[in-house]
């Protein structure tokens, strides 16, 4: 691509070789340089009139006062004292830490990264974790292709909470998580024949692959017994901004598993992008502001509830899956954005011209920009973000860990309980490991009442993952889109993939005109959903060794 360059010394060529992908294209990307050095390069940037590798050599790399030679990622010297780099280290941060402040606002958190490891957290942790939607982008260990039978040091994998661990609850609680993990292993090789003599392998269908679609059903169906305590592992990349704002929210949680993962996290986020995240230590008067701001707003919203909702009935029991607000002038509001990017008249006159266009009119346009689609992955424009919905739900926690993980929507979800029933995998009516499932789901219910009336935040580890939680999903029609599109997909969980269904059909009810936006919403059953995905994986991986 021509294009005017700066022009460099045969000297800061070689530098720049070190630090950026190319020294002459107009496009290119900064490598071998950390995080907090990239943030702050980038907001300079922003307020200079040099072009980037000007301003790397010019502020960063010949500007003695950055300290940039101590901080390079290159393997330090070993003979200086570790004093000294010490402090080359902390003369670095002060010279990033005054950039960033005066040249920029919140968004600079955004200029840096960080990869990090949460190993050995409870489920209910990974959901705080992922809560956290915006600027983050978490990977966690799956309950469909692993097994969570394995003992360690003689021990089942669960979070053993300190405060019930210290009390008379000690006990119940282990036993009973102990006996959900006994449960799970018990039904896992029975229930793998069963789904063996029920889905014989085909002649065409290689061994592993077969395997694997049996293992991803047995397990589907037996991730219910096992508790929120469960261990579990989890990856997260995400910007400086994600993470102080996680560090923050971490540390204004009552659950003592939470504070400590925000205290861990903001110890070794230090380590990396310091920066970026220096305003969630714990001193620091903008986290002193936030957890005074948490703490007052989430104690009178509970007096709030307390006064105005607590004599509301609670009784209730899943599934549900309800649209329970929408705008009815959503196709009216979606075709006049629609419309709005190719004309150049007033949105207003737009609006008041599409209101008194036919029901036939109007869904035409909707069907005409939804007609172009070859699958999923090509998203609907940006109009369809116009129209909103709000759907109940009550399912099983196992399926809220699936659908939680969206992040382009708003969602809320009530205390875990074993109040609202819980969901037994069909594939176990009828058979005898049926009574011990019911069993292990009933002493539970049993334990959390018991120990909820001491600590029902803390008794909220104990639960099944079959048990019922109730949240609601506020989404737009763009969103909804994707999400039931992804989620309905035959080698998906049965049970997400019953309310993806729902909500497209749910939708499709109110609003003919959106039918159309749903042409990849799946709403067959599959006795085996996986299989056809681990023989396309097999074909892939056959291609890839051949090529």
């Amino acid at each position: 691509m021509s294009t005017h360059v700066e022009e460099f010394t045969p000297e800061e060529l070689k530098l720049l070789e070190l630090y950026t992908t190319s020294t002459t294209s107009n496009v290119f990307c900064l490598k071998n340089l950390p995080e907090v050095i990239k943030g702050a390069l980038f907001s300079k940037y922003s307020r200079s009139t040099m072009g980037l590798r000007s301003l790397l050599i010019k502020d960063f790399i010949s500007n003695i006062e950055s300290g940039f030679s101590n901080s390079k990622s290159e393997k330090p010297d070993e003979t200086s004292s570790s004093q000294a780099q010490i402090l080359q280290i902390k003369k670095a941060q002060h010279f990033y830490d005054r950039i960033l402040d005066n040249y920029g606002d919140d968004s600079i958190g955004e200029l840096g990264g960080a990869h990090i490891a949460f190993e050995s957290v409870s489920m209910l942790a990974a959901k705080v974790i992922e809560d956290a939607r915006i600027g983050g982008s978490p990977l966690e260990k799956s309950t469909r292709y692993i097994y969570f039978d394995q003992k360690v040091r003689g021990e089942y994998q669960f979070y053993r909470e300190p405060i019930i661990m210290t009390s008379a609850y000690r006990d119940l609680y282990l036993n009973l998580c102990n006996k959900l993990f006994e449960t799970y292993k018990d039904i896992i090789p029975y229930l793998t024949e069963q789904m063996e003599e029920k889905f014989p392998r085909a002649e065409d269908v290689p061994k592993r692959v077969h395997n694997a679609a049996i293992r991803a059903k047995v397990l589907d169906c037996l991730r219910g017994l096992l508790p929120a305590s469960t261990l579990t592992n989890m990856g997260v990349f995400a910007n400086g901004r994600f993470f102080e704002t996680l560090i923050q929210k971490l540390g204004s949680e009552d659950l003592t598993e939470m504070r400590e993962l925000g205290e861990s996290s903001h110890q070794e986020l230090s380590k990396v992008i310091p920066s970026f995240i220096r305003r969630s230590e714990k001193d620091h008067h903008h986290n002193i502001a936030f957890n005074s701001y948490h703490r007052d707003t989430k104690n009178n919203l509970k007096n709030l509830c307390n006064t105005y909702a607590s004599n509301l009935s609670s009784k209730y029991s899943g599934p549900l899956v309800k649209l329970v607000d929408f705008d009815k002038n959503s196709p009216q509001k979606v075709v006049s954005s629609l419309l709005f990017a190719n004309s150049n008249a007033m949105l207003s006159d737009i609006k008041n011209h599409v209101n008194n266009l036919s029901n036939e009119e109007i869904s035409s346009i909707i069907k005409s920009t939804t007609g172009f689609r070859g699958n999923r992955r090509h998203k609907a424009p940006r109009a369809f973000e116009h129209a909103f919905f709000t759907f109940e739900i009550v399912s099983d926690f196992g399926v809220y860990r699936d659908l939680q993980r969206h992040r382009m929507l708003t969602q809320e979800r009530q205390v875990l309980t074993c109040d609202h029933g819980y969901y037994i995998p069909k594939e176990l009516l009828g058979t005898p490991q049926e009574l011990k499932y019911r069993e292990a789901m009933d002493d539970a219910k049993k334990a959390y009442s018991t120990i909820a009336e001491n600590f029902p935040e803390e008794a909220q580890y104990i639960v099944p993952m079959a048990y019922n939680i109730h949240w609601y999903f506020h989404i737009n029609l763009r969103s909804l889109q994707w999400l039931t599109e992804l989620r309905s997909s035959p080698n998906g969980h049965p049970e997400y993939r019953s309310i993806a269904q729902s909500m497209a059909y749910q939708i499709s009810q109110q609003f003919p005109e959106f039918k159309p936006l749903f042409k990849y919403v799946d709403f067959d059953g599959y006795h085996l959903g996986r299989l056809q995905e681990e023989i396309r994986k097999e074909k892939k991986m056959c291609s890839n060794a051949t090529a």
